[in-house]
């Protein structure tokens, strides 16, 4: 066997163990995650019940791994009557590098007090801890669109889809809500590409340092 063979052997070998590993790293944080903000996501449930008496959470499809759509998780943050729309894109050849997709920011009337807490300090995001441990997410990962922007993604596009999308990531962590199409791609073909257990523990301890600054957030 060729020397380059054993390279390529040794390297997928490294990838399947570090993928196993990341695997189980996100079923364990996932269960400790949910255990320890257990009281946070109570008392943010009940608040979002007395604002408005609506829904707690939002659930949206979002595009995953391969393709594969799922539902995921988010506290409530807009008022009822808003978050029913359906977004419609017509892009023939993959989403435009300047396009920016950004969520209702909290100071719009449509988002709820409670809602502008909430997204301000990434409490929204909570639930999808139960989309890690469902196996739909990771913690860290290209977050996940919308099927109507990535059914228009080019071939090149498609490749931010051969990963499980997580709930911060890569591009998260170097501009959040505040980048373009053209830049988060760019950030998401880094993570997949040089995908490492160390890339993520570097994303993990980056996006603490964010939340906490409350930077850039959707």
């Amino acid at each position: 066997m060729r020397n380059e063979d054993i390279c390529l052997l040794e390297k997928q070998r490294g990838t399947w163990m570090a993928v196993f590993v990341k695997r189980f790293a996100d079923i364990v944080l996932s269960i400790i995650g949910i255990i320890l903000a257990a009281p946070i996501m109570l008392l943010t449930a009940l608040c979002i019940k007395l604002e408005d008496r609506g829904p707690v959470l939002f659930v949206q499809k979002r595009t995953g791994k391969l393709g594969k759509e799922f539902s995921i998780y988010k506290f409530r943050s807009m008022r009822v009557r808003e978050t029913c729309g359906e977004h419609e894109y017509d892009w023939e050849h993959g989403v435009p590098d300047t396009f920016v997709f950004k969520n209702v920011t909290e100071e719009n009337p449509n988002v709820t007090k409670v809602g502008a807490f909430i997204r301000k300090t990434s409490i929204d995001e909570l639930p999808q801890f139960f989309n890690v441990l469902l196996g739909n997410m990771s913690f860290i990962g290209p977050r996940p669109e919308i099927p109507a922007i990535t059914s228009c993604y080019s071939e090149q596009q498609r490749k931010r889809l051969e990963v499980k999308p997580g709930i911060t990531g890569w591009a998260q962590v170097n501009g959040r809500s505040s980048v373009t199409n053209g830049e988060k791609m760019r950030l998401d073909y880094h993570y997949v590409e040089n995908f490492s257990l160390q890339l993520d523990m570097v994303i993990l301890m980056r996006t603490v340092v964010v939340v906490l600054r409350s930077r850039d957030a959707v």
